[in-house]
């Protein structure tokens, strides 16, 4: 009897710390679809409410689509829109094909010092390539002013021109990671047959990175098209749907019009999301084990003139943004020279506030966020259960949604009388979570590929022990993955620091962030400040990029060192 009851208590022992272990997974996955359903699904529920409504709060139907789609200076928005990101994507792409294939299929010299200019533009909001193309190109411009001609920025040009520059490097990056993964057996084979160069780049190139070009279009277009600060900058009486957005809430207080046009942008936006998903999901994997990496060949006639065409593309970005940093050091642009400082004072809007609410916001968006997505990660990859499926399809779905429509929702969800969570808007905390939703995807899918990479053989042994999932997930799968949480963590910190398009809506007085103050003086004529300030955005960002890249390496060393050590 004794020896019975002896054996019986571990086993209701091991059960209880099951149980336990279970109750709480289900407890975190819960917390986690809460936050997904409370801040994706609710806002978004009542942004399509909203669009069905009339100004006093009744069910009209599609009365408002039809008024929309009716009223020409409304409705041209949507034309305005698709031909201004089908035409910036088409330079871009382009633009960056050339760029990208120069910088990985060719031994010219300076690659990594095009590289780094090129990644420019990510550093500042994207008003600032409007900004930079006024100073440069508009009525009181260098160039205007020097040669008297006038080019008419303003307007389907000037948009497409500095959109072009500001999608340049997300562009880029994608077509540098499809070049660099090519295998020299194909290339071998086109020469040993007797292909000419012309032939292999359409037989072997084009198709290698064909997904990588169709991934560079989508992203390009939805930044373009869900973009508010370039087209409120140059855009002149060129309507866009997200400067429509602006202009009916902001400017004619009219929240319904403003709740469907926000709609209307969901639709081209969610089909390039849905459209890009599937394009990736057909990718396939052109390295093997058995694939020789491609060594580019020097061919000096190629590399002269791909050097040629990338230190002028290098030097239109550093120009443009040479352009922002004179701007803010002289006098008056384009008519006074002599320095002065005194456009760092930021007299009218207060001082420095607004930058440190932005280093406040970015940096808990980076904490908040790091935690947020690599827990809800694991909880989707690793605690495989019957929300799984819901949830990584709730992850990846703020990915479709414009940064002007996720604010407008969070208006009509946290500022209605009666709401809850009322307290939240005003605050910095609204603008957190925003930049938490905003930004959650990308983020989402780098924790999900570094999970992907671990056996599951680690969770095995690990309840083979009797070890918590919790303890495993600290003091094994945590470290495996630094790098990625690193990497995620600055992801938000950098982007948080740009933010635009949703926090227009969101900044209440003392929560001014810095991006939206470059917008305010922008639209009050102090551009000189404006320019000041997208100075200190950009030079936060490169310092603290770097600052995370000696991080990056130093956790890489330590964390990393166990896979060299066994090859």
């Amino acid at each position: 009897m004794i020896r019975v009851g002896a054996d019986t208590i571990p086993d209701r022992t091991i059960r209880h710390r099951i149980d336990g272990e279970a109750a709480l997974r289900w407890a975190l996955i819960a917390l986690f679809a809460a936050f997904l359903a409370l801040f994706v699904l609710v806002p978004l529920g009542h942004v399509l409410a909203r669009s069905l409504q009339d100004n006093a709060g009744r069910f009209s139907g599609l009365a408002n689509y039809a008024r929309y789609f009716s009223t020409p200076a409304i409705a041209a928005s949507i034309t305005n829109s698709l031909a201004v990101s089908a035409a910036t994507t088409v330079v871009t792409v382009a633009l960056a094909f050339v760029y990208a294939y120069a910088l990985t299929r060719t031994t010219m010299p300076w690659r990594g010092t095009f590289r780094l200019v090129a990644m420019l533009p990510i550093f500042a909001p994207s008003l600032v390539q409007g900004i930079a193309f006024v100073y440069v190109f508009g009525n009181n411009g260098i160039v205007t002013r020097l040669t008297g001609i006038n080019v008419g920025i303003y307007g389907f040009k000037g948009i497409v021109a500095a959109e072009t520059f500001y999608c340049f490097p997300h562009a880029m990056l994608i077509l540098v990671a499809a070049l660099a993964a090519a295998d020299a057996r194909l290339y071998d084979a086109a020469s040993a047959l007797g292909a000419s160069r012309l032939k292999t780049f359409r037989t072997v190139t084009l198709p290698g990175v064909k997904y990588g070009l169709m991934s560079a279009c989508f992203v390009v277009f939805t930044l373009v098209i869900t973009d508010f600060g370039v087209p409120k900058v140059i855009g002149g009486k060129y309507s866009v749907m997200a400067t429509e957005i602006y202009n009916q809430v902001i400017g004619q207080q009219n929240f319904t019009m403003g709740a469907t046009v926000s709609v209307v942008l969901l639709i081209p936006a969610a089909i390039a999301f849905v459209v890009d998903r599937l394009v990736q999901r057909r990718q396939y994997a052109l390295l093997s084990a058995r694939s020789t990496p491609l060594v580019p060949a020097r061919r000096r006639l190629r590399d002269v003139a791909l050097f040629v065409y990338c230190a002028g593309v290098a030097g239109a970005i550093a120009a443009i943004y040479g352009v922002i940093l004179v701007s803010s050091l002289v006098m008056r642009w384009p008519y006074s020279f002599a320095f002065t400082s005194k456009h760092y004072r930021f007299d009218t809007i207060g001082g420095y506030t607004p930058l440190v609410n932005s280093l406040y916001v970015a940096a808990l968006t980076a904490a908040a966020g790091t935690v947020l997505v690599f827990a809800g990660a694991y909880l989707v990859e690793k605690c495989r259960t019957a929300a799984s499926g819901p949830l990584y399809i709730l992850s990846i779905l703020p990915l479709s949604i414009p940064g002007m429509v996720l604010g407008l929702a969070y208006i009509f969800t946290f500022n209605a009388p009666g709401s809850v969570l009322n307290w939240l808007y005003g605050t910095l905390a609204i603008l957190v979570i925003s930049n938490l939703v905003h930004y959650f995807t990308v983020p989402f899918l780098t924790a999900m590929t570094a999970l992907k990479q671990m056996d599951g053989e680690f969770e095995n042994v690990s309840a083979s022990l009797g070890v918590p999932f919790y303890r495993m997930f600290w003091r094994i799968t945590v470290p495996l993955a630094l790098p990625a949480i690193v990497a995620i963590s600055m992801y938000f910190f950098l982007n948080a620091m740009v933010t635009l398009s949703a926090a227009v809506f969101l900044v209440a007085p003392g929560t001014e962030l810095a991006a939206v103050a470059v917008l305010l003086m922008d639209d009050s004529g102090d551009t000189a400040q404006a320019a000041a300030m997208s100075v200190l955005i950009i030079g936060i960002g490169l310092g603290v990029r770097l600052v995370y890249a000696l991080v990056m390496r130093g956790v890489t060393r330590r964390t990393q060192a166990w896979l060299t050590a066994t090859r």
